[in-house]
């Protein structure tokens, strides 16, 4: 709930800022609103495995509006495709995978993954609504650009960096050196992704601990 409220907060006073191309804090105010953004989406993520809210309904319900500020994301259609990652990891079956390796290949695979046209038109109505209120640079800016640099943000260091290459574990999956402020700012603890794949219901704040007890017991 913090982050979301935090999101809307951010893009409340953002849409309305009269901000300076040349002042250091606009692109400040970018970076930080891509962490927002990319904090919606590992609420839905945690929703999808059951650990937001100990009520069911509830916990789809958060996992659903989390999805939907992302850029109109369908928390229905995200569900089975995240549950197919954990089953068939690294392989042809795995929606976040891509063989060939290659980031700019891999990224854009990802991306058609979980971009529908429907979400591409519900972003222009809404762009074209809102710009009749707010100005233009400042959706650009603190609204759209945000969201995009944000699925970078997942892609690399919640895909790409944990399941490139070979991994001789279980769960094919890497996992960042253990360094806990890298690992909330880069993408809420999800490169200690070996973690997250063997304790799927720990959520994102917890993961850290799971590092921890890993690192103890000489995992």
């Amino acid at each position: 709930m913090t982050i979301i409220i935090l999101w809307f907060v951010g893009l409340f006073f953002l849409l309305t800022w009269e901000f300076s191309w040349t002042h250091p804090l606009t692109y400040v105010a970018i970076l930080v609103q891509m962490h927002l953004y990319t904090g919606l989406f590992i609420t839905a993520h945690d929703a999808m495995h059951g650990i937001v809210s100990e009520n069911k309904r509830l916990n789809h319900a958060i996992g659903w509006f989390s999805a939907v500020l992302f850029s109109f994301n369908f928390y229905w259609k995200l569900y089975p495709k995240h549950h197919e990652h954990h089953r068939f990891v690294a392989t042809d079956k795995d929606p976040d995978y891509h063989a060939s390796g290659k980031f700019l290949v891999w990224y854009l695979s990802f991306i058609r993954q979980y971009v529908s046209i429907w979400q591409i038109l519900l972003m222009a109505v809404t762009f074209n609504i809102l710009k009749l209120f707010i100005p233009t640079e400042n959706l650009i800016l603190f609204w759209m650009l945000p969201a995009v640099l944000s699925t970078l943000q997942l892609f690399y260091f919640g895909t790409y960096l944990p399941h490139m290459g070979e991994s001789d574990n279980k769960h094919h999956s890497h996992s960042q050196a253990k360094n806990h402020l890298w690992a909330f700012i880069s993408c809420y603890f999800f490169g200690y992704h070996y973690e997250h794949h063997d304790s799927p219901g720990t959520p994102w704040w917890r993961l850290w601990k799971v590092k921890e007890a890993y690192q103890k017991f000489k995992f």
